[in-house]
């Protein structure tokens, strides 16, 4: 009884999944086909490879966190089980990513506590990730118009990393902040190279999806400076992404991250053009995470890992 509870809410999961990335597409095309003809056919394939890559460099983050935490798992089925749990973040609620991780892996052997603890860790440095190296844009939301930003801005984040990601003090933030939401402690703490080479993952995961951005307003507002275009494209993507992982509510930031990247890039272009940029970014992304997930899926069938207790890499 109990296991064909469990396959109902895995098969209602799955539905819920699939109409909520049916509505993203459908919600996003009919702007997207209207403002693709204003972007050049180079720009827009550049920006998708650069979103392609970015979910790509995060699973070796979270790769990162398994194998500390003590787990191994195979390429093509850590593949399946990070890119298929990703689509959760099209429901509303950050957890049903994790949710999902959890069970395709438990399902693979894997303890559900053990993926439970390195989602929630990936979430949590993915935010930490994306604030810090968005802060410089900060200001961009409030100075006044030609007003330049000061260096002290990307001094700030550099010494702000050194000392979060200082491994006594993380894994003490990570200890309380399992005891906040009464989850067993870490088996074993973050070793210092785990945390280096998890964030130095996400920083670049960070800045790939966030050049897609760059190269869409680099077609669209020629006349910028390379420094502004950098400032409002990389550090302001990761800035709005970053406080849109925060909305729980809404899913996959939808909304948040989107109205806060076209306040920065307002700054350069008109808003019917930084409205364009936003649309079109964010129809790649989501079909970006709908490849990952189809391939990674085949990939680990193919390699007769979904669904066998052979998953050790």
């Amino acid at each position: 009884m109990r296991g064909r509870l469990l396959n109902g809410v895995r098969v209602v999961i799955g539905v819920l999944v699939v109409v909520a990335i049916i509505v993203a597409l459908q919600r996003n095309w009919s702007d997207v086909s209207r403002e693709l003809s204003t972007l050049s056919g180079g720009s827009v394939a550049g920006a998708f490879a650069l979103a392609l890559a970015s979910p790509i460099l995060t699973l070796f983050g979270w790769r990162a966190l398994l194998v500390d935490l003590g787990v191994r798992l195979a390429l093509p089925a850590s593949a399946s089980v990070f890119f298929v749990g990703q689509l959760g973040k099209y429901l509303p609620g950050s957890v049903w990513s994790v949710a999902i991780q959890s069970d395709m892996g438990g399902r693979l052997g894997v303890p559900r506590r053990t993926l439970g603890i390195a989602g929630l860790l990936n979430l949590a440095l993915a935010v930490l990730t994306a604030a810090l190296v968005g802060l410089p844009a900060l200001p961009l939301l409030v100075r006044r118009s030609g007003e330049d930003v000061s260096l002290i801005w990307f001094a700030v984040p550099v010494l702000l990393l050194v000392v979060l990601l200082w491994p006594p003090l993380l894994n003490r933030l990570i200890s309380r902040g399992l005891r906040l939401l009464r989850r067993d402690p870490l088996p074993r703490a973050l070793s210092g190279a785990a945390i280096v080479a998890c964030v130095g993952w996400f920083v670049l995961a960070w800045l790939s999806m966030a050049a897609a951005v760059w190269v869409l307003a680099a077609d669209l507002a020629p006349g910028a400076s390379v420094r502004d275009l950098a400032l409002t494209t990389l550090s302001g993507y990761c800035l709005a992404a970053g406080l849109g992982m925060l909305s729980v509510i809404v899913p996959a930031g939808v909304g948040v991250r989107d109205g806060l990247l076209v306040l920065l890039l307002v700054g350069l272009m008109p808003l019917g053009a930084a409205t364009a940029i936003v649309v079109v970014h964010r129809f790649l992304s989501v079909v970006v995470d709908i490849l990952l997930a189809g391939g990674a899926f085949l990939w680990g069938r193919s390699h007769r890992l979904i669904g066998s207790a052979d998953v050790t890499a």
